[in-house]
């Protein structure tokens, strides 16, 4: 398999599969975030500091017509020059009509092509009407699924090399992450910067030697997270559960949850989750109290309680200080910490105190020599919250990519590189 380090990109036209599905200002238009472009920039530089130019691909929403102008890239180009020290960004307003662009690109120079997702053979679904017959919508997706083919040959005619560094989409088999690798020979198709270091950083979780590893899963629900906690619990020596389905574990074991949340059909999952946990040697951390809400608002009144004794009318939202201190202690204990969830509803403020406490506490752990990794939206948005980004070891761009990736699914787009 080719690496980028080992490539020079010389006189050569890379097309790069970037992430820059970024969230906007409601008003402004402009990116409220640009964690994802910023991580796109060492694979961009490799490549115009070799002597290459580039051709820059991504998606943006969900757009339902082509074009859709809410949802085109074009508002993200000024946020990129920034943060490429205000290089010019050449821009095509539709992805498929850049021939003569792409042709005339010199070596340092930068294209970026309109949202991919504007066509519906990017994702490989038709659009079609509401009241569409069964045999309309079959028909149509044949149709699509024929035309995918010309989509990527035109895509891939624009360059002499594919770049994947959209890890955060490398979960789906979508055109330009799964499909057009195919049109380059192994020597000239190739990962990121961005993809190598989250393939890295999820490696070492996985099969580091260095104990104790804990893996911290919070969230609403145990079934989001079954596949993840039943691939990693022969691997880790903790598992701290918090969020709402503490609540899950919690009546499964006997407790009084009041009117937390609980999965009613999973109890009997939670149960043996435990019971895997202790064949494997794995101490399960529950929260032990939890500040709780009369009910689910930002204004609501607070008490605090055991979790296994919530009042009835009540709900347990975040983790207390003494469920704090607790699970504190054992990732500072941690050589290896894996944390995907929150520990609450960390959206209001009021509830956040027990995630923002786990995003501090895993920046200490980092800086007393452990090795952290943090995915998942909520998650990660505690630790850029807290300005913490760079005091842990990897921040991951992709939870959904991540967490298949972790449960030991094959990843399209990762596949598609590597020649599985």
């Amino acid at each position: 398999m080719q690496l980028i380090d080992n490539y020079n990109f010389a006189g050569k036209k890379a097309i790069v599969r970037v992430d820059f599905n970024v969230p906007l200002h409601k008003e402004t238009k402009e990116v409220t975030d640009d964690t994802r472009i910023r991580g796109a920039l060492p694979t961009i530089n490799k490549i115009l500091s070799d002597g290459g130019s580039v051709i820059l691909m991504s998606h943006m929403g969900r757009p339902k017509k082509n074009p859709d102008p809410q949802f085109s890239l074009k508002q993200i180009i000024s946020k990129l020059s920034e943060n490429l020290g205000g290089k010019e960004i050449k821009f095509v307003e539709d992805c498929l009509k850049a021939q003569s662009e792409a042709s005339s690109l010199q070596a340092g120079e930068i294209l970026l092509l309109e949202n991919l997702r504007f066509y519906e053979e990017e994702e490989g679904k038709p659009r079609v009407a509401d009241d569409a017959s069964d045999e309309e919508k079959v028909a149509a997706k044949a149709q699509v699924k024929e035309s995918q083919q010309d989509f990527i040959k035109t895509l891939a005619s624009y360059a002499d090399v594919y770049v994947n560094d959209a890890f955060g989409t490398a979960h789906r088999a979508h055109a330009s992450t799964a499909l057009i690798a195919d049109l380059f020979d192994e020597n000239n198709k190739m990962f990121g910067f961005l993809i190598n270091s989250e393939l890295k950083s999820m490696d070492l979780v996985l099969q580091s030697k260095d104990t104790p590893k804990t893996a911290i899963m919070g969230g609403a629900k145990v079934s989001d997270k079954i596949q993840i906690i039943s691939r990693l619990l022969p691997t880790m020596d903790n598992l701290i559960i918090g969020g709402g389905m503490t609540y899950t574990f919690i009546k499964a074991q006997g407790g009084q949850i009041g009117n937390s949340l609980c999965e009613e059909d999973k109890l009997d999952l939670a149960l043996d989750i435990l019971k895997k946990a202790k064949e494997n040697n794995v101490q399960v951390y529950l929260p032990v109290d939890a500040v709780n809400a009369d009910k689910f608002d930002a204004n609501a009144k607070t008490s605090v309680s055991k979790t296994d004794e919530t009042p009835d009318g009540w709900m347990g939202l975040d983790i207390a200080d003494e469920t704090i201190a607790l699970f504190s202690k054992v990732i500072s204990e941690s050589k290896i910490v894996l944390w995907n969830g929150p520990m609450g509803v960390f959206e209001m403020d009021k509830f956040s105190k027990g995630t923002s406490s786990v995003a501090h506490a895993l920046a200490e752990a980092t800086e007393k020599g452990a090795f952290t990794l943090v995915g998942g939206g909520d998650s990660v948005a505690a630790i850029n919250k807290n300005k913490l980004a760079d005091k842990v070891s990897y921040v991951s761009t992709g939870g959904g990519a991540m967490l298949e990736y972790m449960e030991g699914k094959q990843l399209p787009g990762i596949a598609a590189i590597r020649g599985e």
